[in-house]
């Protein structure tokens, strides 16, 4: 499968590797959620702290050698992770309504502020989706707060459409 070999790519700056994660990986990728964490905060600060990250170092390590949560990242040849996709396997079985599909969910995409407008996340994506269909997903789903059009416009460039709509009013 695609997950085990590197995929390489060239941009205006240099030669990139998008692979699965591996601990030495792990700061980086704590750098990059952190910078996830401030875009959903300074959109809703009602919701989400900042500066801060949903995972931990040890919660990392337990992803990184997760098969059913994959985490790649795209690194520069100097090792910097300049990107990284969150993606988890999911399937319901034996549900009385929905059908038993394989669902790739992406939990999170980012490409650090310093790298953006250099095709990095279009590549990370594009790696996902040769990942879910050689793993035989049907589909892969992700979310996407309001908050943040750049991240619901780029998924839209990608051929993403909406699925269902999560609606809410503050009391």
């Amino acid at each position: 499968m695609t997950e085990n070999k590197d995929d390489k790519m060239n941009t205006s700056a240099g030669r990139y590797t998008i692979r699965r994660a591996e601990e030495k990986d792990i700061p980086g990728i704590l750098n990059l959620l952190v910078q996830v964490d401030m875009v959903h905060h300074n959109g809703r600060p009602d919701l989400f702290k900042g500066p801060a990250t949903k995972y931990n170092a040890e919660e990392l390590k337990t992803i990184i050698s997760d098969d059913k949560n994959p985490l790649f990242v795209c690194v520069t040849p100097d090792g910097f992770v300049c990107g990284h996709a969150f993606c988890q396997h999911k399937q319901v079985v034996g549900d009385s309504v929905l059908t038993d599909i394989k669902t790739l969910y992406i939990d999170d995409i980012c490409v650090d502020e310093s790298m953006r407008g250099q095709h990095i996340g279009k590549r990370l994506y594009e790696h996902v989706l040769c990942y879910a269909k050689e793993a035989g997903c049907y589909n892969i789903t992700l979310n996407v707060w309001s908050c943040n059009p750049g991240a619901q416009k780029f998924y839209e460039s990608m051929g993403l459409v909406p699925q269902k709509t999560c609606m809410e009013k503050i009391l």
